[in-house]
């Protein structure tokens, strides 16, 4: 399997969180080599950092690992801000070396273009209404605290992980409904900006699907599914879940591939 990607987009790490899976996003890193490591937004939780929040040695080494891929692979990153990382608003854009500070973008590969940002711009709660939005917040870490309870119950057990806040969340239908047009708008704003596709987080849900002609691809996050998005160097995008990895096997994962399901443009590649 792959070890060396194109592209690789992660999201939602909420590092300064109880719920963030630090060890795991550097164990993720240590994996893979990319051309472009793109951090589509909220990397670091200033909200909760504001609060109740707590910068440990863990949440340093996820930079740390940054650093090494750039110095020892020359890997580009770009780190776009997000809601939770609204603190970033001060410096951007911002241009150091092989690190790019921005809002958003659009990336170009294989004759086709994406809109990237994080997704809160189009979430018209988070945008004109603060404090519901922080409140929805609240609500969120205490599911998570209840679903770190559960789980925890279910490893003495023996079981396997289970997501309580993504199963809730499947059923609440007013969370369905938002998903749902949370999908369509963005898709709509990359067709509207001329793009083929659009690449987000902000909900927490990973995935890989084909829109009204629009590529929607979300890369998930580090607090329940883990996941990042990939794209190898014939423009294949791909899913890759990190429970799905077997770091045991060898010394570079096996990697259960979730490929998109829209075939790329055979064309020559365009520079990032």
């Amino acid at each position: 399997m792959e070890s060396y990607y194109k592209t690789i987009v992660i999201s939602d790490v909420h590092l300064g969180t109880k719920g963030s899976k630090a060890k795991e996003v550097v164990r993720f890193l240590k994996q893979f080599r990319c051309d472009n490591l793109i951090l589509n937004g909220d990397i670091i939780d200033g909200w909760q950092l504001k609060k109740s929040g707590s910068w440990k040695r863990k949440h340093t080494r996820v930079f740390n690992r940054m650093l090494r891929m750039m110095d020892n692979d020359r890997t580009k990153i770009f780190y776009l801000r997000g809601n939770h990382d609204d603190f970033l608003d001060q410096i951007l854009p911002l241009e150091i070396g092989n690190l790019s500070i921005r809002k958003d973008m659009v990336y170009e590969s294989h004759g086709k273009r994406y809109f990237i940002a994080h997704g809160d711009i189009f979430d018209s709660v988070t945008t004109n209404f603060r404090w519901i939005a922080y409140l929805g917040d609240i609500g969120y870490t205490f599911l998570l605290w209840l679903n770190r309870q559960v789980n925890h119950q279910r490893r003495k057990k023996g079981l396997p992980y289970y997501s309580l806040s993504q199963y809730i969340k499947s059923k609440v239908k007013t969370a369905v409904a938002y998903v749902d047009d949370y999908e369509r708008e963005l898709t709509k704003m990359a067709k509207s900006k001329g793009c083929d596709g659009i690449i987000c987080g902000h909900i927490h849900q990973a995935e890989i699907k084909t829109i009204d002609g629009i590529a929607y691809y979300n890369s998930g996050d580090w607090v329940e599914s883990l996941s990042a998005l990939a794209e190898d160097f014939s423009g294949n995008w791909q899913l890759i879940h990190y429970n799905e990895i077997d770091f045991s096997s060898t010394d570079k994962a096996v990697i259960p591939i979730h490929r998109a399901t829209i075939e790329p443009v055979k064309t020559q590649p365009t520079a990032l």
